[in-house]
């Protein structure tokens, strides 16, 4: 159990990151700096919902005057599932983006307006002046995935606004099996998805010498439902990125 760890810092000489390869990633310093094999592996992964169970939803997209996005991935379903069903959505209607980063992305779909496009930095909670101002003339819609963006449906129902929920796209556990054989000295994972997908792959796991980092609390609290122990945290006031909390553990470790 967690409460029966102990943190011995052994050597670190493999690390598994849960998530797909990028090109560029602050990860491959680490790796060379410390002489370390780091591989990566997505443990979920996104599934499309079909047409067909999105009608049942009986939701007309076109019907909204806004939609607000979270990700890219919402955008490519939400769109996909538009041109599926050959619904258009008007000139006028409204985007409200997470980051302008999504935002510009818009521009593969529609033809990009500033006055009808908003984007905050990073969260919900930067669209506030917005959201409030158009609260009154616009039903919202919010396309998600499963996992239902818990804290942008908060913050909606915080600020009184009139949306509805619809799910575009799943993340659901990938198939592990390939790595039943292979250990791995630290495991880093990002969403209580994450481990989920653990558990399903290898009902049996054992902590064991590994140690395992996680991102955010949910995670964390995931990761203690289950038993086990985080031996790395981000992000704090100290680590805010993964990066810097590992490094900090390596530093530990010698």
């Amino acid at each position: 159990m967690a409460q029966d760890y102990q943190e011995k810092y052994s050597p670190v000489r493999t690390v598994l990151i849960s998530q797909p390869k990028p090109q560029r990633s602050p990860y491959f310093e680490l790796e060379e700096k410390y002489g370390l094999q780091i591989d990566w592996r997505p443990f979920i992964h996104v599934e499309p919902v079909t047409e067909k169970e999105f009608r049942k939803e009986r939701v007309r997209p076109n019907e909204y005057e806004a939609i607000i996005f979270t990700s890219r991935t919402a955008i490519d379903h939400f769109f996909r599932l538009c041109e599926e069903m050959r619904v258009e959505m008007p000139k006028d209607t409204r985007y409200f983006c997470l980051s302008e980063s999504t935002a510009v992305y818009l521009q593969n779909f529609i033809e990009y307006r500033k006055r009808k496009v908003f984007y905050g930095q990073r969260t919900i909670q930067d669209l506030k002046s917005q959201l409030v101002k158009h609260r009154n003339k616009a039903k919202f819609l919010l396309p998600t995935s499963n996992l239902g963006s818990q804290n942008v449906v908060d913050f909606l129902e915080q600020l009184k606004i009139d949306y509805d929920k619809v799910v575009t796209h799943r993340s659901v556990s990938s198939d592990l099996s390939d790595l039943s054989d292979v250990t791995y000295d630290i495991l880093v994972f990002f969403s209580p998805l994450g481990i989920e997908s653990l558990y399903e792959n290898f009902p049996d796991f054992k902590q064991n010498e590994t140690r395992l980092a996680v991102w955010g609390s949910r995670t964390l609290k995931a990761v203690t439902d289950k038993g086990l122990y985080a031996n790395i945290q981000a992000p704090t006031p100290d680590t805010p990125s993964m990066t810097m909390a590992i490094k900090k553990y390596l530093g530990k470790v010698g």
